[in-house]
């Protein structure tokens, strides 16, 4: 099982950035994918998770302003993160589970990708 998350770096509030999480094809294929995040001194954050037909959640903070999307023809899911604020900053994980909101629901975990916001 591979998961590769990338496209993390510094930008200011407001702003936006687009993560990329690449999977192997198996991987890609029978599971829902999802997206968490990690500020120092927190639990891990249940960001977005969609599912292998498209269905998509979203947690609370995020809503209305970060979308989750995967290409099948890439397996590659993204995570496009719109009108950034500094409480966005987390290290931010890619996973493949169950498309639940848990940390307990995915079995296969990323590296994590450093997304900072600040002016």
């Amino acid at each position: 099982v591979q998961l590769q998350a990338s496209g993390g770096g510094l930008v200011q509030p407001g702003g936006s950035l687009r993560l990329s999480c690449a999977v192997d094809g198996y991987t890609f294929s029978r599971y829902a994918l999802g997206w968490f995040r990690q500020a120092p001194g927190k639990e891990r954050e249940f960001v977005a998770a969609i599912a292998i037909y498209g269905g998509s959640i979203y947690g609370d903070p995020v809503k209305g302003r970060f979308t989750i999307s995967r290409d099948n023809g890439k397996n590659t899911v993204y995570l496009q993160m719109n009108r950034l604020k500094y409480e966005d900053t987390a290290v931010y994980y890619c996973a493949a589970g169950d498309r639940s909101t848990n940390v307990e629901g995915y079995d296969y975990w990323g590296q994590g990708t450093l997304v900072t916001v600040s002016s």
